[in-house]
């Protein structure tokens, strides 16, 4: 019924008849086999049937990916999966078109990391926005420092570190219009670092203690909105509790939550981990046509830590999120909108001065 190979490949009515949910957790978990579970559908399954292997891959301790027809697959089915792959174009939500192969490659390469994401995922999607932060938070923290993590941190011995611009790393402006918020490290794409982080809940600050502040719009300068994470403090947190309790402390995505029915973020360039994971907190997001986004936090051995796993699963559903955080695949302003991570495509130039 199972090959060994780089999924674990069964039939849906052959987990169906599997012993009952949690008997054998050990058998499926990516301690002993990592790679990921490949569930195949050739046609319609009966109801009993569907019911059983639902119960079952909700607890499953490793990546589950169906791949199939979107026509042949019971809503119960598609709901207890991790990701949903077909060749249909232009599949529905919550199905993606893309190649099995590159979740093969991501989980081969991280499997803790790629487990803890769809666990959490599976966690936190129905939960709300502060405590699917606090679970983020949670996970975000175990895996800092895992050896995983300091596996990818030993390959950046030696970089160097960017000098840093004097002045602040976030303007605000105030006018009869509202608060414009612009990240202004254009050296390094916006990086977010501790100072840009703080400066940037400090403005929203400000809005959300201001009711007659009628909008908020926040934008980047320079070539990017931002490229996420600044890669050269990665690490520097001594200790994952720590990292917890800055993130619920100090998170500029809850800062955007916090005012998110005033709040237009703009995209432009790289949008990438934290650039696009705060961003989608926001009421409205438009983008230039231009823009990349990726999310390549497992590659690290670690998830998305900036609240993408809340932000970006109540735009788009967790397993299109699973989808861009597990391969790390780029996707640009078309697919956004198709997917509602973005609200519209806006050309930089025609957004208001």
């Amino acid at each position: 019924m199972i090959a060994k190979r780089r999924f674990a490949v069964v039939d849906v009515r052959d987990l169906a008849h599997l012993p009952g949910p949690g008997t054998d957790r050990a058998e499926w978990s990516v301690l002993t086999r990592p790679e990921p579970l490949l569930l195949i559908l050739d046609d319609r399954p009966d109801d009993a049937t569907v019911a059983s292997a639902a119960a079952r891959l909700r607890t499953m301790p490793t990546v589950v990916v169906l791949v199939a027809d979107p026509d042949q697959v019971p809503a119960a089915l598609l709901d207890a999966v991790d990701l949903a792959l077909t060749d249909a174009d232009d599949p529905p939500t919550p199905w993606v078109r893309g190649p099995a192969a590159a979740i093969e490659k991501a989980v081969a390469a991280q499997p803790r990391a790629a487990l803890a994401l769809a666990a959490l995922l599976r966690t936190s999607a129905a939960l709300p926005v502060w405590e699917a932060v606090v679970a983020e938070a949670s996970t975000y923290g175990m895996l800092l420092r895992s050896r995983a993590h300091l596996d990818w941190l030993a390959t950046r011995v030696g970089r160097s570190v960017p000098v840093r611009a004097d002045g602040p790393c976030v303007v605000s402006t105030r006018s009869d219009r509202g608060l414009l918020v612009e990240l202004d490290r254009p050296e390094v794409h916006n990086a977010v670092d501790t100072a840009l982080r703080d400066q940037l809940v400090d403005a929203l600050g400000v809005a959300a203690a201001d009711p007659s502040i009628p909008s908020v719009d926040l934008r980047g300068r320079g070539p990017s909105f931002s490229s996420g994470g600044d890669l050269h403090e990665f690490g520097s947190v001594a200790d994952g509790a720590t990292a917890f309790a800055v993130r619920l402390a100090r998170h500029p995505g809850l800062a955007v939550h916090g005012v998110a029915e005033r709040t237009t973020v703009h995209l432009h360039g790289a949008c990438i981990g934290a650039g696009i994971e705060l961003a989608a907190f926001a009421g409205r997001v438009v983008a230039d046509p231009g823009i990349e986004v990726r999310l390549p936090e497992v590659a690290m051995g670690l998830l998305p830590g900036a609240g993408g796993t809340a932000s970006i699963t109540r735009r788009i559903g967790r397993q299109r999120c699973a989808w861009l955080a597990l391969t790390g695949h780029p996707i640009h302003a078309d697919a956004a909108l198709a997917w509602n991570l973005i609200d519209a495509i806006e050309p930089r130039a025609d957004w208001p001065a």
